[in-house]
């Protein structure tokens, strides 16, 4: 069996920004609990570590105790609920991702503009709540081209969209296509929503999956862009599947596989792809290869909330700053586990 490990995978630069905003207001303000409001990424193991350090997740605000330390999660929220958290003198630390944010001020400036905004995404995610409740007056959501009939449009040549940064490519589009077919003048963002790293990902399995037999996906089932690989895959011919770590790899899977494609969800950890590979290695004597497409580099700074504490304890947040790299497997053992590594271009 031959291990094709795709990089990029794993956290880009928005998750990493909001585990170490956790990790690093722990250490600051030890002894105080911390409460985060949802999960901080959608990743179950990321959540659970947090648990077993005292983070308190909560889905409302009005659960803090007056006074509190909460950090709103990656996904950003409404405005509503920082209005809630300054009425309550909450300690707030934003650790919404900044490419998030970019669709949040997207929103305020076209409903000011007087566009009504089609926002593309699945109504129930975080991030698409956050971004309605900046302008909900102005907003319609289109979860896919069977809600176009129903929206109610004042003016077509008053229309933008926008979409969640974590959708699928191929599904955005097909929207984009009909929206832009019943509605000619729409207006698109100034630049891309969808996220480079989930850009990047996708692609990643666009072109390696049909070279494989199988897809595995390390990520939880509560990430949108997560599960959006194992459907690329199987859009391209490939069967994949979505597990949370290597405990959840059925062998019966891998009856007749040759090839396996494995790749991480923007917020899975990276020690848990190395478990899924130390499995298949022991127990398949699989070999591993490393495709790398495509080299990411960015970084985000701490949130402005989360230095300015910093500085009012005496704490250098300038040299806080997160640098941010691809997870790469270099050397020629895998953990304890010999192992074949090629890069391939």
């Amino acid at each position: 069996m031959r291990i094709v490990l795709v990089n990029p995978r794993g956290f880009c630069a928005g998750v990493h920004m909001a585990i170490q905003v956790v990790d690093q207001l722990l250490d600051l303000v030890e002894g105080e609990t911390v409460f985060v409001y949802h999960d901080i990424v959608h990743n179950t193991h990321v959540v659970q570590r947090f648990r077993e350090r005292g983070v308190t997740f909560v889905e409302d605000v009005n659960d803090v105790p007056a006074g509190a330390f909460v950090v709103f999660s990656a996904h950003g929220v409404a405005p509503s609920v920082r209005d809630t958290a300054r009425q309550r003198e909450l300690r707030a630390i934003d650790a919404t991702c900044p490419l998030v944010t970019k669709v949040h001020m997207e929103a305020i400036r076209y409903a000011r503009q007087g566009y009504q905004i089609l926002l593309i995404g699945h109504k129930d995610h975080q991030e698409i709540v956050g971004t309605f409740g900046e302008a909900p007056a102005a907003t319609q959501i289109v979860e896919s081209p069977d809600d176009i009939p129903s929206l109610n449009i004042v003016d077509p040549a008053k229309l933008v969209y926008l979409t969640q940064t974590t959708l699928s490519t191929d599904d955005a589009q097909v929207i984009i296509d009909a929206l832009k077919a019943a509605f000619p003048k729409i207006k698109a963002p100034p630049s891309e929503d969808i996220c480079y790293a989930t850009t990047n990902r996708q692609h990643a399995v666009r072109e390696l999956a049909p070279d494989c037999d199988l897809t595995l996906v390390v990520g939880s089932t509560t990430s949108s862009n997560s599960k959006r690989l194992t459907e690329i895959s199987k859009n391209v011919g490939t069967d994949a599947r979505l597990i949370d770590d290597a405990s959840k790899l059925d062998p019966a899977w891998l009856d007749g596989v040759a090839r396996v494609l494995v790749t991480s969800g923007a917020s899975a950890p990276e020690d848990l792809v190395q478990e899924l590979c130390r499995r298949l290695v022991n127990e398949f004597g699989a070999e591993i290869e490393v495709a790398e497409l495509a080299n990411e580099s960015m970084e985000f700074a701490l949130p402005k909330s989360l230095q300015d504490e910093m500085r009012t304890r005496g704490v250098d947040a300038s040299s806080r700053r997160i640098p941010f790299g691809r997870f790469e497997v270099t050397a020629k053992t895998y953990g304890t586990v010999p192992i074949t590594v090629s890069a391939k271009a």
